[in-house]
């Protein structure tokens, strides 16, 4: 995982939590990545001083890096109450958006991506579906023209 440091072309800076660069640079591209305060997706990565720890103060230093906050309390640098109910508001609809998709659509696992183009191809009846798919395989439906969305994964999902 990786954390960045954001801005908006509005000035607003925000961080963000990406499993790797890459994966930012594909969010990015693609226009996922927007700006929780006025929702532009017009967003840079700012400039970051990466954390180092030297040899000699390994054993005995203590991070400055604070530990990690619940998600209700994750905030932006310079969060105002309104804009943590607001993230909290957010949280809540996409837990309920991913709660009605595993009720109403089927987990096909793995086989999501032979599933999926099944439908796209009309070898199958079109379902709601879900399940799991590489970056590459997403990758290659979209090219395909095959309508996916990622699943929201909210900080609960992963405890």
């Amino acid at each position: 995982m990786i954390r960045y440091s954001l801005h908006c072309d509005r000035g607003h800076t925000f961080e963000s939590w990406f499993q790797s660069s890459s994966a930012y640079e594909s969010q990015e591209k693609r226009k996922l990545v927007n700006c929780p305060v006025c929702g532009s997706a017009k967003v840079e990565r700012a400039i970051m001083a990466p954390q180092i720890v030297s040899k000699k103060g390994r054993d005995s230093q203590v991070t400055d890096v604070p530990a990690p906050a619940q998600p209700a309390e994750v905030t932006a640098p310079g969060s105002t109450p309104l804009l943590m109910a607001q993230e909290r508001e957010l949280r809540a609809k996409l837990k309920e958006l991913r709660d009605h998709i595993v009720k109403n659509a089927d987990n096909v696992g793995e086989r999501f991506p032979h599933e999926a183009r099944k439908m796209h191809y009309g070898d199958i009846e079109h379902r709601p579906i879900y399940g799991e798919a590489s970056p590459e395989e997403a990758r290659s439906l979209i090219d395909e023209g095959v309508e996916v969305s990622p699943l929201p994964v909210l900080p609960d999902d992963r405890n």
